[in-house]
């Protein structure tokens, strides 16, 4: 272990900053020349904004450049990239992990001053022969009391948002993020088994989702054997608790007759995949089946529109025409999908890369998105709950790859009760 610190007689006396090469770097998730394609794609947007360095915050862009993802807690995390070299900085109290589970040199530092955070995003500059005049910074993540403090531990550099540009280049993935994607879909299956096995009357919805949680985990820890295993989850809902696709688990128990929806989410390294299905537990009445129908056939037909070429806003435009002519547009909840790679449901989001009515953005090959329609049919109506199936694909030259193989509709997803 390695490190800057000094004998000190006090905390005024302690080091503000530290290098800890406590350890031996790990094996990280991707090939250092995956991480420098990364970086040098970073550095062309520096090129093109003129730009001295960028100083990244955001959970997904330092993810994504040096394959770290920081827990917040109360810290701040910096990753700054220069023309020649990357840094990350993170605090004191990770102490050598960080170095660790990164690519590319860390500088730490310490509780001791209120601002050791900016003075050490300064020294990383300095050390790297870097006079900031502008400097790229993630606006859509940075608050306001941030951009000010950092504006000004940057002697008033000018500080040009490069959070647009950085988007548009995680919509592109490279062939190692596919199989990582990949793998985490398979994954997310293997959960789906597992609730389906856990599922029966009496049960509670949190029980459910543990199963599903404890299975996918077991399987990214053989599968990833060299990282981090966190953050996977399960959102198993039931009855009203249907209604929304982000409703968190409960203490409700299962009842025949209920609608029931499944919703795997591994992370693997940050990567997050999904699985969505709605089921029964026991024959669904004759509203409920129409209705999960319904869903189905806008499913069915989203899938064959992800394609090269096509365009966002019109493959939305395309699956209202079912619900339209069905009267049930008014209960539709979100977009019909979205991108996948860097993102978690508290980080990270490609919003140019949504299957909506205000996203002109044209697929590519690369690109990896979900079909997910869902409708909701408030409590008290016919067939009440919500009805929502969710496919991951990888588009290609010639068409799109559905790699979600867990079966979905009536025919597959009825439970004895």
């Amino acid at each position: 272990m390695t490190t800057t610190a000094s004998p000190a007689t006090s905390v005024a006396d302690l080091e503000r900053l530290k290098v800890l090469h406590n350890g031996s770097k790990v094996p990280l998730t991707f090939s250092d020349s995956e991480l420098e394609r990364r970086i040098n794609g970073l550095r062309s947007i520096m090129a093109d904004l003129q730009l001295d360095a960028v100083v990244l915050t955001s959970y997904h862009s330092i993810k994504y450049y040096s394959d770290f993802l920081f827990t917040y807690f109360g810290r701040s995390y910096a990753m700054v990239v220069t023309a020649d070299d990357t840094v990350t900085i993170t605090a004191n109290i990770d102490a050598g992990m960080p170095w660790r589970r990164s690519y590319g040199e860390n500088i730490v530092y310490t509780d001791w001053n209120r601002d050791n955070y900016y003075y050490a995003i300064q020294q990383a500059l300095k050390q790297r022969g870097v006079t900031a005049k502008r400097v790229g910074v993630e606006d859509d993540q940075l608050p306001l009391i941030l951009r000010g403090r950092l504006a000004a531990a940057l002697d008033g550099a000018e500080l040009v948002d490069v959070s647009q540009a950085a988007m548009r280049q995680r919509m592109i993935k490279s062939p190692e993020e596919i199989e990582v994607i990949k793998h985490g879909t398979r994954i997310g299956d293997l959960g789906g088994e597992a609730i389906r096995r856990a599922i029966k009357v009496g049960v509670s919805e949190y029980e459910v989702a543990l199963a599903g949680t404890e299975a996918m985990t077991h399987e990214i820890a053989k599968a990833f054997p060299h990282s981090e295993i966190r953050d996977t989850w399960v959102w198993f809902q039931s009855g009203i608790n249907t209604d929304g696709a982000h409703n968190w688990s409960t203490t409700r128990k299962l009842e025949e007759g209920d609608i029931l929806s499944l919703n795997c989410f591994p992370m693997t390294s940050g990567y997050y995949t999904a699985l969505e299905r709605t089921l029964f537990l026991g024959e669904p009445d004759a509203r409920s089946l129409e209705l999960w129908n319904i869903n189905v056939e806008v499913h069915r037909a989203g899938l064959e529109l992800i394609k090269p070429g096509a365009v966002c806003k019109d493959i939305a435009a395309e699956l209202n025409k079912i619900y339209v002519g069905y009267g049930l547009l008014p209960n539709r909840t979100f977009g019909y999908g979205h991108s996948f790679g860097v993102l978690s449901h508290y980080y990270g989001r490609e919003a140019g890369l949504e299957l909506r009515e205000d996203i002109d953005t044209v697929l590519e090959p690369g690109m990896v998105v979900s079909m997910e329609p869902m409708i909701t049919v408030p409590e008290g109506e016919p067939g009440a709950g919500g009805y929502r199936e969710h496919d991951i694909l990888v588009v290609g030259e010639d068409g799109a790859e559905n790699i979600t193989k867990f079966p979905f509709g009536p025919e597959q997803n009825i439970i004895s009760a």
